[in-house]
């Protein structure tokens, strides 16, 4: 069926996955056959369960929802019930899930804990619901609230708490109060057949949303920052999860569409240490649920598309007190110096296939550095880092790295930058 964003494609008062009207009485203008019906087949009215979910709760009871990791660095969610709303994370429970259907434990053993560590308004359920932020964690019944060992990494998918590694490091690097601004990309697709994301892991759908089902669109050029219908291409996805991200207090500074057809961009920051990482999951896990309920998918695939279209990338943009403050550009090129040799670390960091994903990014095309060797420059955005020319001007600021995959682990991701630039100083 065609996804239906009403505003955005024809609009009909049939089920989103037949054909509607217009289709129908023009034909198919690409001369491709209809596309097959795909599950689910029934539609769900969300005016009915809206009478529901305006319903008062018993006694003033909240629902809480527990996000976390699984072991493909995949969010998931489940909710638990709380008599009233927490006021902060020392207020919430710990609770469990079964690890053994996420990839990260055994059938024989596979209780793993949520330990929460931020907590969100939450802006599907409102009235005082929450989103939880977990870490995960081994159970230990003779360790302090029976909370054992961080669940450790077993491989690239059985990822496990990689928060608590970068917690360590943001602790040690405390003084420099590093800031984080992080700009992810995204690309939108229809939910019609399953294609292909060219690294071996399948999407849910083919086609990005606003191409055609058959061929491509036309270049690009017109879709960066475009208006209009013919160019900008699921703007009430990138609208909803701008005030849901609000109403969270997620600290989200801005949107705009991208190089791409179909392809978006938001920032967070700026966020402190810890803060960005777990900013960042939570935003994406928003984005997940808003895209949810409009019938479209979302990927942070870095290059969804492959030929003469840009890539997906999460651009980090980083600070330290010693960059801040008058004369900190010397310290931004000290930190380039470190960053140089340290070129294939960085890039095995800097998505969950250690590389190997980014690899169809980095290629010296489309505004990225190649993989292969490290550059800098001011203003230079088919560099490695770049230093915006402000900062130059000013003799202090803050650098972009660019290399960073879309998908990648901002938890990772903050961490290895700080180990590398700062904690030589500490």
């Amino acid at each position: 069926g065609v996804t239906q964003l009403k505003g955005e494609t024809c609009v009909s008062s049939h089920p989103p996955l037949s054909n509607p009207p217009c289709l129908s009485a023009m034909g198919n203008c690409a001369g491709a056959p209809p596309p097959p019906e795909i599950p689910p087949y029934t539609e769900l009215d969300h005016a009915i369960v809206e009478k529901f979910l305006n319903l008062p709760s018993d006694k003033g009871k909240v629902q809480a929802e527990y996000v976390w990791l699984g072991g493909a660095l995949e969010l998931r969610c489940k909710t638990k019930t709380l008599d009233r709303t927490p006021r902060s994370v020392s207020e919430l429970p710990v609770w469990n899930y079964d690890g053994s259907s996420t990839n990260q434990a055994p059938g024989t053993d596979s209780e793993v804990l949520l330990k929460p560590v931020a907590i969100y308004p939450d802006p599907f359920r409102g009235q005082g619901n929450v989103l939880v932020l977990c870490e995960t964690y081994l159970p230990d019944k003779d360790a302090p609230g029976g909370i054992g060992a961080p669940l450790p990494t077993k491989g690239p998918d059985s990822v496990g708490n990689t928060r608590a590694a970068a917690v360590k490091v943001m602790t040690q690097v405390m003084s420099q109060k590093p800031w984080f601004g992080i700009e992810q990309e995204y690309t939108l697709f229809e939910r019609d057949v399953p294609g292909t994301n060219f690294s071996g892991a399948g999407l849910h759908g083919k086609t990005p949303y606003g191409w055609p089902r058959q061929g491509q669109p036309k270049p690009q050029g017109p879709y960066y920052c475009s208006v209009g219908t013919e160019n900008a291409f699921g703007r009430r996805v990138a609208e909803a999860h701008y005030k849901a991200c609000l109403y969270a207090g997620i600290k989200i500074s801005g949107i705009n569409g991208e190089v791409m057809p179909g392809q978006w961009e938001y920032q967070v920051g700026p966020c402190d240490g810890i803060e960005s990482g777990d900013q960042l999951w939570m935003s994406r896990f928003l984005l997940q649920r808003v895209c949810e309920e409009l019938g479209v998918v979302v990927t942070f695939d870095p290059k969804p598309i492959p030929g003469d279209w840009n890539g997906a990338g999460c651009h980090t943009n980083v600070s330290t007190e010693d960059t801040r403050r008058a004369g900190g550009y010397k310290k931004i090129v000290e930190y380039m110096n470190r960053l140089e040799p340290k070129q294939l670390e960085h890039i095995q960091a800097y998505d969950p296939t250690g590389g190997e994903a980014n690899k169809r990014r980095l290629t010296g095309k489309h505004e990225t550095a190649s993989i292969e060797k490290f550059t800098w420059g001011v203003a230079n955005r088919g560099a490695s880092v770049r230093i915006p020319r402000m900062t130059e001007k000013d003799g202090k600021g803050y650098f972009e790295d660019r290399r960073p995959a879309s998908n990648m682990d901002p938890y990772t991701v903050t961490a290895k930058i700080m180990e590398t630039c700062v904690l030589p100083d500490v």
